[in-house]
């Protein structure tokens, strides 16, 4: 079950590779994000140390007035990876063109997963050629639908 999507990634990015890692949080950010609470809006994947880590995801206190005032609603995220996987995103970072984004967070069973992709970022005749596909398909289905 997706509890948070970055709905504009499949429109800014092209993925190139898809990888499924956990999530090592704190239990009221599971609870925050159980309640779909949180945001992957400008969210990256950055590999130091031999560790992969989300920057940029947002996840609100559960509840405010119970979070204690050293929470950090923006504090980097380690990814639970394998040292293979770590490997392909740390030689995919230091490629030219290539970024490593979330697509989703979504539970698996009673785990927290993230859905990360290696991606290159698409121009603007891309996008307006994805945009004619999705219209195109849409009034396919329109025709079809109305026979």
């Amino acid at each position: 079950m997706t509890l948070v999507a970055n709905k504009k990634a499949h429109l800014k990015y092209a993925p190139l590779e898809h990888f499924a890692a956990g999530l090592e949080l704190v239990g009221t950010e599971v609870k925050a994000l159980r309640a779909k609470q949180g945001s992957l809006d400008g969210a990256r994947v950055v590999v130091r140390g031999g560790e992969a880590f989300i920057v940029g995801m947002t996840i609100p206190p559960y509840q405010a007035a119970n979070t204690p005032k050293s929470y950090d609603p923006e504090r980097p995220r380690r990814l639970l990876l394998n040292k293979k996987e770590v490997a392909e995103l740390l030689a995919a970072e230091a490629k030219k063109g290539l970024t490593i984004i979330p697509f989703e967070v979504y539970t698996a069973g009673r785990f927290v997963k993230a859905r990360i992709a290696i991606v290159r970022g698409k121009g603007k005749a891309d996008r307006r050629e994805d945009l004619k596909k999705r219209d195109a398909t849409r009034d396919m289905s329109r025709v079809l639908k109305n026979r």
